[in-house]
Parts: structure tokens; sequence; C-alpha cells
């Protein structure tokens, strides 16, 4: 089996490592300015599909199947994000002869619906969050719509159909609000996902996000997985993942598994994905949507579980049948967090912070893992999303993860971009997290709190020691012309080695 991975970043990465240690070959797709991007270098083979506008390179089917055969790729890996969750690339896939790494198209049509996703969960026994059955019709009237509205309950959520990660959602508290968020709601919706489609939930007060991780074979055996934590959210967009919940029991684990095994076997599900469930504060949980993909935070279950997500992904796609203890799956190692490394500026309202990466030293050490998609010299573009890296930490306990992890953010350094750390680290050490008094709410009144403090902790001595890092840095790329930088590094090239290092360590 040879792999095209249709995607970019971290998580082409990491299914090229993958598809290496189980010594399939691979083929990476880049645009323009992919072009010096890791994933293109760390792939066996690597096509040019187009200008850097996604719509232009990464969404564009066509293209991504002339890859595969001008290539002799026999499988394509959709990742996560761009095609990963459209049943018409994995009907495109298989009409061209392509093994598709994921779930059968009609999966990914029944439970890319939110609503139909609902009503297969209604079918297998499992609760779901009020809302309405059905798509809002496009020709509703304002009447209809409050109508509706009041039916439910305030307060409610407008939410797209289709698509996920916060897009087209809004919250209403009262009908005075509910027109405009509708309108809103909709045009984010079109404008992402191409549907504009939208319907109405209750929204529960103060719920925490569970999702149960699912491996299922061509065989019909489903693996449920130990749940992951991922209340901690700002806008609705997850920021910080773990596993296990400290509000989730043995007993409570093990009910969450067989709602999501059940809705997974009514759907004919197969690969990887993930049910999502809101746990209310009375122990109540409900069914919420399912992400027909591999989700961004699958490392921290790798981490608490030590199987490999990925690996099972390729063994399933060519045919083999899950071997995975279940009792194993569902019993956590031990706890591990992840931090979504952005290149975003946390003081200026998380704004995208693209360019170019001067320098970068990623963390390390006993614990950690970083699953990264960038490198000193890269150039952070402005069309994609702007995930620098996922850092994971592991522990024997909570407590000792959240400490190691806040060891490791203050060791990872990003030069020529502002990113995410100051404020993960500031996180790592607010009271309420630490002892996990948190809901879906949580991160977003702690931010409202902050009344425009600074999240950076630098001091001006290590503000200085970074900008002469990067000065020295930048010197030591541009002086191509002193001696000591062919083949034969000489004594000036060896200083330079040695002054860069010393540089962005010391």
């Amino acid at each position: 089996m040879k792999v095209l991975i249709a995607n970019r970043g971290e998580i082409a990465v990491r299914i090229i490592r993958a598809c290496r240690e189980l010594s399939l070959p691979t083929v990476a797709v880049y645009s323009d300015c992919d072009r010096g991007a890791r994933h293109v270098r760390d792939a066996d083979q690597a096509v040019h599909i187009g200008p850097s506008p996604a719509v232009d390179s990464y969404l564009r089917i066509d293209r991504l199947l002339e890859a595969a055969r001008s290539t002799g790729a026999t499988a394509v890996h959709p990742g996560y994000g761009f095609l990963a969750e459209n049943a018409a690339f994995a009907r495109a896939c298989g009409d061209a002869g392509l093994t598709f790494i994921g779930p059968s198209p009609e999966a990914i049509t029944l439970m890319g619906s939110k609503t139909a996703a609902r009503a297969v969960a209604v079918a297998a026994g499992v609760p779901v969050v009020p809302g309405t059955d059905e798509p809002l019709p496009a020709t509703a009237t304002d009447a209809q719509l409050k109508a509706e509205g009041d039916r439910i309950g305030y307060p409610l959520l407008v939410k797209a159909v289709a698509g996920g990660g916060g897009k087209g959602m809004r919250a209403v508290e009262s009908a005075d609000a509910l027109l405009t968020a509708v309108q809103t709601a909709r045009s984010e919706a079109g404008s992402a996902f191409g549907d504009p489609a939208v319907y109405f939930e209750r929204r529960l007060q103060h719920p925490r996000h569970i999702e149960i991780q699912l491996l299922g074979d061509g065989y019909g055996t489903i693996v449920p997985f130990v749940e992951r934590e991922c209340s901690i959210q700002r806008r609705h967009q997850k920021v910080v993942e773990e596993s296990p919940s400290l509000a989730v029991d043995p007993h409570l684990r093990r009910r969450l598994a067989d709602a999501a095994v059940a809705v997974a076997e009514r759907a004919g599900y197969s690969n990887a994905g993930t049910i999502e469930f809101l746990l209310d504060a009375d122990g109540s949980f409900y069914f919420l949507e399912m992400n027909t993909r591999l989700q961004v935070e699958h490392p921290v279950t790798e981490m608490v579980t030590s199987l490999d997500l990925v690996h099972w992904q390729l063994r399933i796609a060519a045919g083999e049948r899950l071997t995975i203890d279940p009792a194993r799956a569902l019993t956590p190692s031990g706890h591990a967090i992840e931090c979504r490394i952005y290149a975003e500026d946390p003081d200026a309202g998380f704004l995208p912070s693209p360019g170019l990466v001067r320098g970068l030293r990623a963390a390390s050490g006993p614990g950690i893992r970083n699953d990264g998609g960038v490198t000193a010299g890269y150039t952070v573009p402005i069309f994609y999303d702007s995930m620098i890296a996922k850092l994971i930490a592991w522990a024997e306990t909570r407590a000792e993860a959240i400490a190691r992890m806040t060891r490791a953010l203050s060791e990872y350094e990003v030069l020529g971009v502002k990113t995410t750390i100051p404020f993960f680290i500031w996180l790592m050490r607010d009271p309420d997290f630490a002892s996990g008094r948190f809901e879906t709410t949580y991160l977003d009144r702690l931010l409202g709190a902050r009344r425009g403090e600074s999240f950076s902790a630098l001091s001006q001595q290590e503000e200085m020691r970074l900008a002469i890092a990067a000065a020295v840095d930048a010197w030591l790329r541009t002086s191509q012309a002193l001696p000591g930088n062919g083949a034969a590094e000489g004594p000036v090239g060896a200083w330079k080695r040695a002054a860069r290092q010393d540089a962005l360590r010391s």
C-alpha cells in the first residue's frame, strides 16, 4: 500500500511517521506556499497541487486524485480538516480504485449531518440534547423561527448542520437575539462548509465536553477507548485536551463507551471516529455529534493506552481485523494533557501571527511528545490553520502531568512569530484548572476577567536573550560568504555552529 496524504502540517507529518514505521511509502501534496514545508521534505514523494488558497489546492479533489494516479499511490489518508469528512471525496477515491483510509461515504454522509446523527443516536437509545429534529427550512419565516425557539427554550444554540470547530455556531440568551444569530450562523456555515443549514439545540448551562474514541474494522468489531476531556474551549474551539477526565469514574466510563458503540453500530461505522457527549452537572450525558475522522487530540488517547491509532487506521484499511483488548483500551495508564500551539498573539485577542519562523527549539525530556509540522526557516502562511505543533505531556498523575507540561512549555522557544505558549503557561498555573473545576464556559469567563493583561511572563533579560538569539541566527544564516560554510567546516564554520547553539539555548 502506497499512501497519499491529502493534507499538510503536523497531521501530515504524523501520518508519514506512522507509514514509515509500517514500511509504507508515502506521497505528500503541497500548494505554492507549502513548497518548503516539513511534510514535503519528509515524504518519499511530493506533488504540487496548486496555488496557496485551499480552494485551489487542498480542496481540489481532481488534483488530489491525479497526484495519486501519477505517483502510483493506492490509498489516501485525509488527516483532519480539508476533505477529511467529505463524502464526495471518499466516494471519488473508491471510484478511482483507491483505498480511502476512513469510514465509508455512506457513514460520512449519515453522521456528518448533525441532525441525521441525532436521529441515529435516538434510534440507538442514546439521549440527545433537546433540539430540532431537522435542519431549519431556508424558507422559515421569522415567526416560525421564534416559535421553534420558544418551544426549545432559552438559552439555546444555533448550530451548523455540517462541519465543526465552533464555526456556524451562535449562543442565544433570549428571543430578541435569535434572528440575528440565525442569519450570522447561516452565513458563516455557508462560507466554511458550503452548506448554510442550521438547527436549534438547547444550551446546557454548565456541561463538560467528553468524547469517546472508537476504532471499527470491516468485520463488525468496534472498540471504544478511554474518554477524553475537551471542556477547555475558547469560543467553542478546543484548546486543551486530556485523558482521562476527572469527572468520569469507571462506571460512567463504561456507560459512555456502551452508548458510543451503540451509535457507531447503528451507523455501520468502520475505521477511526469519535462520539462526542455533553456531561451535565447531575451526571446525565447527551449525544452531541460524531466526528468521522481522526481527531486533533488523538495523541492523549495514545499516551494513556500505548496504542497507535494511526497504525490501526492503516491496518484496518488494509483489511486487518481489530485485535485490541477492549479492557486495555478502556483502562488509562497515567494521565496525558495536550496543548495546541498556534502562531497566534494571545495579547491581541489570539489574532493569527503569520510570518517567518527564525528559530525553533521544541521541548523534550521525560514524558513529553511534540507533534510538530513547522521548522525554522518556514513561513507560517495566512491561508490555513496556524497550528505549529501539539505538545503532549504524560505522567503518572494529573498533577504531575500539569507540572511536566508547564516545564515543557517554558522550554519551548519559537522565534519570529507570536505563539500561544505564554497563554498555556498561565493556564496551567490557574487554580481552577489545576483542581479540575471547569466546564465548557470556564475559559471564556476566565479570559473575560483578564481586562487586557499581558500573558507574557518574560522578563526584560529573557526578552533581550531571545532578541540576541534571533539576531545571531539571522546573521549566521545570511553570512554564506564566510569561510567554513562548505563541506569542510573549518574554524570559522565551527564557531558559527557553536554560536548558533549557544545563542538559542543560553
